[in-house]
């Protein structure tokens, strides 16, 4: 059974690869409101679109004070070429491991296309400036999420 990340709950850190050949660890935004959104693989449709709505809103957004970051488990190398063909300008981490997916709740049993598979559950964190969840939301739509998660959030166009 997967477990689900509660408002209030502390935000489990991580310390992972980024697609430009850095490293990133959650801690090192404390102070900072991150948007951590969890996505399934590079590359494919839903996942271009979702991101491509994150970078097109990402100013409105950072005007806003948060940070955004995208966590899959596809290997750095991928995402590297994910943000260069999408233009994308936010930090990208690798969790091959899943480790991290595993303990956002992020990774587990999901229906796709009528069939009961293992693999990312699409959801996305806001993480206040105390590293606690502000907002935890699992099974998003990749089409639509992110204009709905700026209105949830206060945030105009």
């Amino acid at each position: 059974m997967t477990v689900k990340l509660q408002v209030g709950d502390p935000a489990p850190d991580f310390d992972l690869p980024t697609g430009d050949g850095g490293r990133l660890k959650l801690s090192d935004l404390r102070g900072k409101r991150v948007v951590l959104y969890a996505y399934p693989a590079a590359g494919t449709p839903g996942c271009t679109k979702q991101a491509c709505d994150f970078r097109d809103s990402l100013a409105s957004l950072t005007a806003h004070s948060y940070t955004v970051v995208g966590i899959s488990p596809d290997a750095p190398e991928k995402l590297a070429k994910f943000a260069q063909d999408e233009a994308l300008t936010f930090p990208l981490v690798s969790d091959e491991s899943k480790d991290v997916l595993n303990a956002y709740g992020a990774w587990g049993d999901k229906t796709l296309y009528g069939k009961l598979t293992r693999g990312v559950i699409r959801s996305t964190f806001v993480i206040d400036a105390d590293g606690k969840i502000e907002l935890a939301q699992y099974n998003v739509k990749a089409t639509g999420h992110v204009a709905r998660l700026r209105r949830e959030l206060g945030i105009d166009a």
